[in-house]
């Protein structure tokens, strides 16, 4: 069927009269009735008649306009659709992420993105970071921020860095050592609130120690997870290594204070990874913009 043909039919039909869909068009009367003829023609049927100065629709007339109606209806809205997928108002974002960025540095960006985009559908998924990378892979993600990125590769895959997470150490608010600087063998002669056996941050207060030839830290105290273990030091006791995102926010409120080291502490890498070889979506790329735009503001306040 001649869609062309069809849709200048559906303009005559609506305007009731060849020559106000002509003006309509932006073409001649003859080029309107000859499409309507080559139409008709095409299916064998006679769809309007002569009425005084305008036209009335045939039986079939009537039934050809109704459905051609909701498919140019159709077509619009496909239109608008696309229009919104390319201009990224619409689609969807899937997130897989590692612990830290997914509970300490992609909710403020998602909030924000869904303020300013609340048309795409998007969700996040907490993984480790070899999971994060396989479900990229097998599309199903979009993106994937992964903490501790330069100590893996995936082929398939390119990386953008976002930022350095720092450790911190923390004590008590009211700790002799609250807000001041010293060297790491002092530090590490308090009781520790240590994390569990493998986790990073156990390991890593282990590695700086061996890193500067200081004796093992003592344990005071063994919690499971790194918020059990700010709320201990927040309550009193001890002093811990912890990832910069997580101490921010108990730091700030004068929860805990931090100690600074003379000794350059080692840092974890947080990095933004696609697919290699891909044009992403309109919506990922504008949710990275919101990402940077709410890492420039956190890195600006600290």
């Amino acid at each position: 069927m001649n869609l062309h043909a069809l849709k200048i039919f559906c303009e005559v039909a609506r305007r009731g009269g060849v020559t106000r869909a002509a003006e309509a068009l932006h073409i001649s009367q003859p080029a309107v009735t000859a499409q309507l003829r080559t139409l008709e023609r095409e299916l064998g049927l006679t769809l309007i008649a002569p009425k005084g100065r305008g036209i009335l629709l045939t039986e079939a007339g009537e039934l050809v306009a109704e459905k051609a109606e909701r498919l140019f209806s159709l077509e619009r809205e496909l239109e608008r659709g696309l229009l919104d997928y390319k201009e990224g108002r619409a689609g969807r974002l899937r997130l897989v992420s590692t612990f830290l960025p997914a509970h300490y540095l992609l909710p403020q960006a998602l909030a924000r993105f869904k303020t300013l985009y609340p048309q795409v559908k998007a969700s996040l998924q907490t993984l480790n970071s070899r999971k994060a990378a396989e479900s990229l892979l097998r599309y199903e993600a979009d993106a994937a921020v992964i903490g501790g990125a330069g100590s893996w590769e995936a082929d398939g895959l390119t990386g953008e860095p976002l930022l350095d997470d720092e450790w911190w150490f923390i004590v008590p608010e009211h700790h002799r050592l609250a807000g001041k600087r010293t060297g790491l063998a002092e530090m590490l002669e308090e009781d520790f609130v240590m994390r569990e056996a493998g986790s990073s941050g156990r390991e890593m207060l282990l590695a700086v120690g061996r890193m500067y030839g200081t004796k093992a830290p003592k344990a005071g105290l063994e919690v499971n997870g790194p918020g059990e273990a700010i709320r201990t030091v927040a309550s009193g006791y001890g002093a811990h290594l912890v990832s910069a995102l997580e101490a921010a926010g108990p730091v700030s409120r004068g929860e805990v204070s931090r100690v600074y080291v003379e000794e350059e502490l080692p840092v974890n890498p947080i990095a933004l990874y696609t697919r290699e070889g891909e044009d992403r979506p309109p919506a990922v790329e504008h949710f990275i913009g919101v990402l940077r735009e709410v890492l420039t503001g956190r890195l600006d306040r600290e």
